[in-house]
């Protein structure tokens, strides 16, 4: 899969949640974690995180939405719970995202939503804990972003092989006057 994406969340209190989206983030292949305003205890995060991600994965913590820096290049994408909300299985994910989330007991701050390319939502009737939701994007984004074989048109027909893939020849680009 091409792209790069980071997984983080704001103002974050619980750590046992805070660990499972860490770990999932891992899991899933992220480039980097990152909180904002967090408000949780690292001992406790780790006790939820079984990859230690912290060893592999560059972990940002920044005090407020306008110290958080991101790489270059890189969409933010939130995931709130809104009426104006893009619902995740229509969302086109970017190569390049950092995916945002809010406290376990609150939303993304007016801030932060400001600051985002997009927000998405997860076509639910209530919120779920922040570790569930993060898995559920990243699994959208691999889903979506990766290269599978389709699926069967019904649960008694084979998955849809993929075409094998085939190198182009040399794409020689000039500059045009």
């Amino acid at each position: 899969m091409r792209g790069f994406f980071g997984m983080g969340v704001e103002g974050g209190s619980k750590p046992m949640n805070l660990g499972n989206l860490l770990r999932s983030a891992h899991s899933f292949g992220a480039s980097f974690f990152f909180t904002v305003a967090p408000h949780y205890d690292a001992k406790q995060v780790k006790q939820s995180d079984t990859s230690d991600a912290a060893k592999t994965l560059p972990l940002y913590n920044f005090d407020n939405v306008e110290e958080m820096v991101l790489p270059k290049g890189v969409q933010l994408v939130g995931v709130e719970l809104t009426d104006e909300s893009i619902e995740l299985p229509s969302f086109r994910h970017p190569m390049q995202a950092a995916y945002v989330l809010g406290p376990e007991k609150g939303s993304l701050s007016p801030e932060m939503q400001e600051r985002c390319d997009f927000i998405v939502k997860i076509p639910m009737k209530f919120c779920v804990n922040v570790g569930v939701a993060g898995a559920i994007v990243l699994y959208d984004r691999l889903i979506s972003m990766g290269r599978f074989p389709g699926r069967p048109v019904n649960s008694r027909a084979a998955a849809v092989p993929l075409p094998k893939h085939v190198q182009g020849g040399q794409i020689i680009r000039t500059k045009k006057d």
